[in-house]
């Protein structure tokens, strides 16, 4: 399985909202869901997007992620 390098944090949020996630609240974090999951995104750049666990806990495979940003 090959990682996903760091992406800046907005273009993570616009990939999770084509997927169907919302954003419940923003702070130091920006925590989204889409009803069933909830992904919290840390508000820095780069995001390591795989690592930090973003991607599983959307529920997504690592290349479904990449298609969407």
């Amino acid at each position: 399985m090959s990682g996903i390098p760091g992406v800046p944090h907005l273009h993570a949020i616009r990939a999770l909202q084509k997927a169907g996630f919302h954003i419940l609240r923003q702070g130091k974090h920006v925590v989204m869901s889409d009803g069933v999951r909830i992904v919290t995104i840390p508000r820095h750049n780069p995001v390591n997007a795989f690592t930090g666990g973003i991607v599983r806990d959307a529920g997504l495979t690592v290349e479904q992620f990449r298609k969407l940003l």
